[in-house]
């Protein structure tokens, strides 16, 4: 426990701007604005309000009101940001995965159900949709390729257990994805959880530029049919 301790400290000592990677290869940032508070709408529910930026766009973003049910309320150990955060950054991630959250220059709070879809009673754990292995390669490569260009930093933590959550896998499993990524191809260098990215790497910015765009057209598409 004490060395998980030391790698999250060490990461977020390490930071640039934090890049969140959604599996349809769109690169976010998440801000929260904890704690969360009591509805005071006499609902029996609690609210964190929050904005998501669509990195690499022209200011779009989508300013969101997480709801979290009582029914989930009961499952979190705390509503902290250190209990709290990953789950949540979570299911806002898999709400964009899902396209039922627009991304614009300006707009009103959106309220996001942060419920016990997001929750197994039964396993007593959160599932956010099982990645296969070729889906999380995918994934850790646009994950590296972002947080080194749009977040800034150099070495990017694979072993993250909020992304872990998010694949629904362990961080030891990222982090073995990663190592069969640098045995097959080369894009990365490893030490430890930590990857860099290779020259081989950023030469593909068109790759993920285009997977961000098509994210985005296919987001856009949804919405505007939904609207009329």
């Amino acid at each position: 426990m004490g060395q998980d301790n030391a790698a999250a400290e060490s990461a977020q000592a390490g930071a640039g701007r934090k890049i969140w990677v959604t599996l349809r290869g769109l690169p976010l940032t998440i801000r929260l604005d904890w704690p969360f508070h009591q509805s005071t709408s006499g609902a029996d529910f609690w609210v964190l309000h929050g904005d998501i930026r669509l990195e690499g766009s022209d200011g779009l973003h989508a300013p969101v009101a997480v709801n979290l049910s009582q029914t989930v309320r009961e499952v979190m150990p705390t509503l902290e940001q250190k209990d709290a955060e990953a789950p949540v950054i979570n299911a806002l991630r898999k709400e964009v995965d899902r396209r039922q959250i627009e991304f614009v220059k300006s707009g009103k709070l959106l309220p996001v159900p942060f419920s016990s879809r997001h929750y197994d009673f039964k396993r007593q754990q959160w599932v956010f949709g099982k990645a296969t292995d070729d889906a999380m390669a995918e994934f850790i490569e646009r994950k590296v390729y972002w947080q080194t260009t749009l977040g800034g930093e150099k070495r990017v933590w694979i072993g993250d257990p909020a992304e872990a959550q998010y694949l629904q896998t362990t961080p030891a499993h990222l982090v073995e994805i990663a190592a069969r990524l640098v045995a097959a191809q080369g894009l990365l260098r490893m030490e430890g959880e930590w990857a860099e990215a290779s020259t081989g790497l950023l030469a593909q910015a068109e790759r993920f530029e285009s997977a961000r765009r098509e994210a985005v057209e296919e987001l856009e598409k949804k919405h505007a049919f939904e609207r009329g």
